[in-house]
């Protein structure tokens, strides 16, 4: 399929578009600029200097990719931000290029919905769903097929692990454990992500043995070393899901919710 380029639309000759790519009306597309295949620019839609864009997005009308981060020690220099293929980025969405490491990665088959900011240096894993209004502070981590809820906010530096699910609204200032499911107010983890590990496809055994390890760790009174200490008393052998969970939580320098 061949590309097409609205008459309207400002597309630099410098730019790299890929075979097939949509540029919808008014649509403006930098110098500095990386299009995959087959991927849509809808009309009003931004693409600044340092854009790396996969193949088969979509990015909506008035999105803004790749301003200059809104951090005040950024330099000036060439950074870039990265998104993998399929991914979609709907309406008046802002991503930010990195300040200080080379890239702001967004990973492939994401969603994120209106009016979410992704700012400089964060890291958000594949299958990542980013409700409305989310917004992300800068060198935010988001694992494989984490959601977050409408209008959550991440401040600078948290993580969030691998398929944990964040309620909207909620204000999260820690690392939320992989498989979690987190919410209310104040902020604390409600337990496993139950239904979106069996939509997943994963086993019994593996959805067991997080309710087990969570049961001990963080529901049976113990501060967060002592839980873990004790879950690995009963159980020497954790089930690999159990130990990404551990390394997770041993590995975290903000704190991890309870």
């Amino acid at each position: 399929m061949a590309t097409q380029i609205h008459p309207t639309a400002i597309v630099s000759d410098r730019a790299s578009i890929g075979d097939g790519v949509e540029i919808g009306a008014y649509a403006i597309v930098g110098d500095d600029v990386v299009i995959g295949d087959g991927t849509c620019i809808y009309p009003h839609a931004v693409i600044l200097n340092g854009a790396r864009i996969g193949a088969e997005c979509m990015i909506y009308p008035s999105a803004i990719i790749g301003a200059e981060p809104q951090d005040l020690r950024y330099d000036g220099g060439p950074t870039t931000v990265i998104i993998g293929d399929r991914t979609t980025i709907r309406e008046f969405a802002t991503l930010n290029r990195a300040s200080h490491s080379p890239a702001t990665h967004i990973g492939s088959d994401c969603l994120v919905m209106a009016y979410v900011h992704v700012a400089h240096d964060c890291v958000i894993g594949d299958h990542v769903v980013l409700a409305n209004a989310v917004q992300l502070g800068g060198h935010v981590e988001i694992g494989d097929w984490a959601v977050l809820g409408g209008v959550a906010k991440v401040h600078q530096f948290c993580r969030i692990g691998k398929h944990a699910m964040v309620a909207a609204d909620a204000m999260i200032t820690k690392d939320v454990p992989p498989y979690a499911l987190v919410g209310r107010d104040p902020v604390k983890v409600e337990g496993i992500n139950r239904i979106g590990l069996q939509r997943r496809g994963f086993s019994s055994e593996q959805i067991e043995a997080l309710e087990t390890f969570y049961s001990i760790a963080f529901f049976s009174g113990y501060n967060m070393s002592d839980g873990i200490a004790a879950y690995r008393q009963q159980y020497p052998h954790p089930n690999g899901v159990v130990a990404e969970v551990i390394e997770f939580v041993e590995c975290s320098t903000r704190g991890v919710y309870r």
